[in-house]
């Protein structure tokens, strides 16, 4: 009864937090999301991949580090203490999201090994593509069915590229487009989907979708480094989206065209009207800002954990009566 009695509020507080959070989220993505185009499309999209990842991680940790030590330290184990139906249904409400994650993050995955191997039966690789970290992403062709260009992968990502595009691009349309794919590889954005597929929850497929547009004009932008080659990556752009492939994208893959036709527009007329100001980084202390926030939150914590604790207990003595 007390290992029942413990699961139940700790996916109960879980749940209570996650719906919470996702609920806020939703109603302030789009002023986020105003906010963040004001900078750099790289802003944008780590902006916008925070706040869909930031209802999981807090309710996690606040499960893991203070709901889950209150219960097995202050909880007595010898009352037997009835459990009441609201944190039965709140708890199996908070397994049924997790299990849903855990089973879309798995399906993704089965999804897009099934592809790759597919692809595979047939491709052959024909170059490497370096990487700033000094790395190479191997480049491979691929049959007609696969899309024109996509990077696939999350432990050992490659390139793949189909005969057609390779046929249609120019040698320095073929190089920015594959600089493109390296930047996807290089900010780990098919690791970052599969990331969103485990924290599904309801209304967050419209964030999600902006955040997918804003990860390519920021491959885009990455990319380019003068006027000449944002002119190729556009022409690269027009060109492949001209490629109906005769097989969509797998989930968990980041190819160069896939969204659409009003995305691929707005990106093109980026591309066109590049300028230099789009490459010079902003809010370049953030990252050093969130550091010292987190540390200065892990220290308050840490003077007063014990309290915290007894908090959180009562907390979860009144959710259980």
């Amino acid at each position: 009864m007390f290992a029942v009695r413990g699961t139940a509020v700790c996916f109960s507080i879980f749940f209570i937090l996650y719906s919470a959070l996702s609920l806020a989220v939703c109603l302030l993505w789009r002023r986020v999301w105003l906010y963040g185009r004001q900078g750099s499309a790289r802003h944008c999209a780590d902006l916008l991949f925070g706040l869909r990842i930031v209802p999981f991680v807090v309710a996690t940790a606040v499960t893991l580090v203070l709901a889950v030590p209150s219960f097995l330290l202050l909880e007595p184990r010898a009352v037997e203490e009835p459990l009441g139906v609201v944190p039965l249904v709140l708890g199996f409400c908070g397994i049924v999201l997790m299990l849903t994650g855990v089973w879309n993050a798995a399906a993704a995955l089965v999804r897009a090994s099934r592809t790759v191997a597919r692809w595979s039966r047939e491709a052959c690789v024909i170059g490497c593509s370096p990487t700033d970290s000094g790395k190479f992403v191997s480049v491979l062709r691929t049959p007609a069915l696969a899309p024109p260009l996509t990077a696939a992968g999350i432990l050992k990502p490659r390139v793949w590229l189909s005969g057609a595009a390779e046929f249609v691009l120019t040698e320095r349309e073929l190089h920015s487009a594959l600089r493109h794919e390296v930047v996807h590889v290089r900010r780990r954005d098919n690791l970052k989907k599969l990331l969103l597929c485990l924290v599904a929850f309801p209304g967050m497929s419209q964030l999600e979708s902006v955040w997918r547009e804003a990860t390519e004009m920021a491959a885009d932008d990455a990319a380019v480094s003068n006027a000449s080659e944002a002119l190729d990556l556009a022409a690269a752009v027009i060109k492949l989206s001209r490629l109906a492939p005769l097989e969509s994208p797998a989930e968990l893959t980041t190819a160069l065209v896939h969204s659409p036709a009003q995305s691929v527009n707005a990106r093109v007329e980026r591309l066109i009207a590049w300028n230099e100001l789009r490459q010079s980084p902003t809010n370049g202390y953030s990252l050093g800002y969130a550091l010292c926030a987190v540390a200065v939150m892990l220290a308050a914590m840490a003077v007063s954990y014990s309290e915290l604790l007894v908090r959180v207990h009562a907390a979860t003595e009144w959710l259980v009566r």
